[in-house]
């Protein structure tokens, strides 16, 4: 009887008083007062300015792109990864997060560490996706 659930340890519970109640045919007294193990708040863990500096100083190119969108726009992993260029809006300075979270879009703002990485970024997938074009091997897309 090793559960770590609240619904798995009421299960239990219930088992233990028809066990008693039904086959063993003895009354327990009421069970309300019995102490609940409660669980202690989980404290995220934040890293202080100097950590993600030093973080992000061991990452190049597109990884260090990727961290710095996750870590200044709050991006999920997955929402990072799936990121195009056509979300992107340099007008407004914010980018379009598409199917996040609850398949919800939503819109945030990227960190003002990125702007020269990421259009460097951009004109170079740009460029890699021109020679797929003319060895006609389309392998990237880019849209826009």
């Amino acid at each position: 009887m090793a559960s770590n659930s609240t619904r798995g340890w009421l299960c239990e519970l219930s088992a233990i008083l028809f066990l008693y109640r039904e086959v063993l045919r003895i009354d327990l007294p009421p069970l309300n007062a019995l102490p609940r193990a409660s669980r202690a708040p989980r404290v995220p863990v934040v890293f202080t300015r100097a950590e993600v500096q030093a973080v992000l100083g061991q990452l190049e190119g597109v990884h260090r792109l990727m961290a710095q969108l996750l870590y200044g726009s709050g991006l999920r992993l997955m929402e990072c990864v799936r990121l195009r260029v056509k979300d992107l809006d340099f007008a407004y300075h914010q980018i379009t997060v598409r199917d996040g979270k609850g398949e919800k879009d939503r819109v945030t703002i990227p960190p003002q560490s990125v702007p020269i990485i990421r259009s460097r970024n951009i004109s170079g997938r740009a460029s890699y996706h021109r020679q797929d074009l003319m060895t006609s091997r389309p392998q990237m897309l880019v849209e826009s």
